[in-house]
């Protein structure tokens, strides 16, 4: 079994932006059913329901964690259900969460060694203390086998495979600090039972051969859905950058993922990671029902399945 539960769907700023006072961002504070608030993008992973994995720690972990029943404290007057934090990137967005866990309570740290690099240079990460959270470097494309604490098997395997990202916008550098790069900053995580298997990739800045050919015949897909168009926050005004430049492919147009997707056969596929700005977190735009008519869901907090 591989339990799945969405613990936020939106990018980084989460739906609404707290400084946001675009339409989309009004009707979700004011409370629109349409216009579902979601927290900043995250997944919480299980082998057997009881012990979970946290996939990218956003800034919003403590408050997603106090309203998800799954990971709360179930026995003695410490503990938790949370046996193991992986990171996809080193963004704002992904890490940021980490220091929520910062009271001593024992859990692995598993990322690529681009990322445990960035985290080795802040020395804020030292809050959480090496001797009872052990960092643990994922190999690209070799299976890892997720274990608790006490080092039993979680009956999980996370596979983590480059796809095309950028570094973090606060660590670039060099004469081309957007260079879209294969290298680890940026990965997708295949995650195994032994028998079935889901993807999540939250973050891809473009499709290639190597990628379509994972995601052939795919049973489960979560994917970037950051931006529907590539200049969508040029043209609303808040925003300099497009998705280009931030690392991220569009949901629509002939380069988007609908298109990227159209031939891939995958069974059931979810956008997450899905900006302020992006018209298909209201549920009555026409982008949102272009997206569902071409066989996507839209990931939204609380969202569980098992695969």
């Amino acid at each position: 079994m591989i339990d799945i539960i969405v613990l936020g769907a939106a990018a980084g700023g989460g739906f609404p932006q707290w400084n946001s006072n675009a339409p989309s961002c009004r009707r979700a504070r004011a409370g629109d059913p349409a216009a579902l608030p979601r927290t900043q993008a995250s997944i919480a992973v299980s082998g057997d329901g009881t012990h979970w994995f946290i996939v990218n720690a956003s800034p919003d972990l403590r408050q997603q964690i106090g309203r998800t029943e799954a990971l709360h404290p179930n026995h003695g007057l410490r503990s938790t259900p949370i046996a193991g934090v992986v990171l996809t990137g080193g963004e704002v967005d992904t890490i940021t969460g980490l220091l929520t866990l910062r009271e001593r309570q024992p859990f692995t740290l598993l990322a690529t060694a681009p990322v445990l690099a960035l985290l080795d240079a802040n020395p804020i990460f030292e809050a959480l203390d090496r001797t009872i959270i052990p960092r643990r470097a994922l190999a690209l494309d070799v299976p890892t086998a997720l274990a608790l604490p006490d080092g039993a098997a979680a009956g999980l395997t996370v596979t983590a495979f480059a796809v095309p990202g950028k570094v973090p916008l606060y660590a670039e550098s060099g004469p081309d600090p957007a260079a879209i790069v294969e290298n680890g900053e940026t990965i997708g995580l295949a995650i195994s039972d032994g028998t079935r298997q889901a993807l999540f990739i939250p973050g891809c800045a473009r499709m290639t051969d190597s990628l379509r050919a994972r995601l052939r015949g795919a049973d489960l897909v979560f994917f970037d859905g950051t931006l529907w168009t590539d200049d969508e926050m040029l043209r609303a005004g808040v925003g300099q950058k497009t998705g280009r430049r931030m690392g991220h492919m569009s949901v629509s147009g002939p380069d988007g993922t609908i298109a990227a997707f159209a031939a891939l056969d995958v069974r059931r596929k979810i956008l997450i990671h899905i900006n302020n700005t992006n018209p298909i977190l209201l549920d009555d735009s026409a982008e949102h029902q272009a997206a569902r008519d071409a066989g996507w869901d839209i990931a939204f907090d609380g969202m569980r399945i098992q695969a």
